[in-house]
């Protein structure tokens, strides 16, 4: 900006100084010309030094006003339908959950678990059985001519899963066991830890334990959520390890001391 204005300057100097050379006013009255100039020159820079201000000084910026009773009203009145779509985004994640996520989870349970059933043998061990050298080595013995040993197996194999179990050993069905857990204790109660359930389908459970009761109540309320212990485990959070279990060790022995977050993670194994 100012080597632009030296140079205008300059220019100006020049123009003067050709102007009084070709004209016949005298030294005088150029000097006299020459001072009109550059008081012209200041009152205009002082012109557009003084333009923000002036302009700033006629047209005031209107500051904000407070917000009035009915903005404040709308204001509200947006937060709590914020806060009502939020309970009902909440309540159809849950919905969803209960109606699409659990039995997803139940049934590929119940596939791992006839997996595990096929893959274990437990088909042959219900069967009678037979004494070594007779009649089971007799039939596995009758093999065809034109018999593999791949179809030999597969024979063998079909013929031990359809033996008819003995009766007299077959054992009587279990009963279900029924998952029943103590009520909350109080918040205000001594002892009392909240300890949350933060199960795979990133869906947090809560709830209220005593520190004395047995920590085997942890795995039957994992049980009580649809997460097997067979098939899952709880995990403390820092440092992440296995929740040491057992029936007679009580919450405090197992390491909760305190209000804790537990993560149910599916075995390796």
């Amino acid at each position: 900006m100012s080597d632009k204005f030296a140079v205008f300057l300059c220019l100006l100097g020049g123009f003067c100084f050709i102007s009084w050379k070709h004209s016949l006013i005298g030294v005088t009255d150029a000097l006299k010309l020459a001072g009109r100039g550059i008081i012209f020159l200041g009152i205009c820079t002082w012109l557009i030094y003084m333009l923000p201000r002036l302009k700033s000084f006629f047209f005031p910026v209107c500051q904000e006003l407070p917000d009035s009773p009915l903005q404040e009203s709308d204001r509200l009145r947006q937060e709590e339908a914020r806060r009502v779509q939020q309970h009902q985004h909440n309540d159809k994640m849950s919905d969803y959950s209960e109606r699409v996520l659990k039995p997803r989870q139940n049934s590929l349970l119940q596939q791992r678990t006839e997996r595990h059933y096929s893959m274990t043998g437990e088909t042959w061990r219900l069967t009678q059985g037979f004494p070594v050298g007779g009649e089971e080595d007799q039939e596995c013995l009758d093999v065809g001519v034109d018999e593999s040993p791949n179809q030999g197996a597969r024979r063998r194999r079909t013929l031990l899963q359809t033996v008819t179990p003995d009766p007299a050993r077959a054992q009587p069905p279990k009963q279900k066991k029924v998952i029943v857990l103590p009520d909350e204790p109080p918040e205000d109660a001594e002892g009392v830890v909240r300890i949350a359930l933060k199960c795979p389908s990133r869906r947090t459970i809560h709830r209220r334990f005593l520190k004395s009761w047995s920590s085997m109540l942890l795995l039957d309320w994992m049980m009580k959520s649809g997460y097997p212990p067979a098939l899952y485990t709880l995990c403390s959070s820092f440092p992440r390890e296995r929740l040491r279990t057992a029936e007679g060790l009580s919450l405090e022995e197992a390491g909760v001391l305190t209000h804790t977050l537990l993560h149910v993670e599916e075995n390796s194994t």
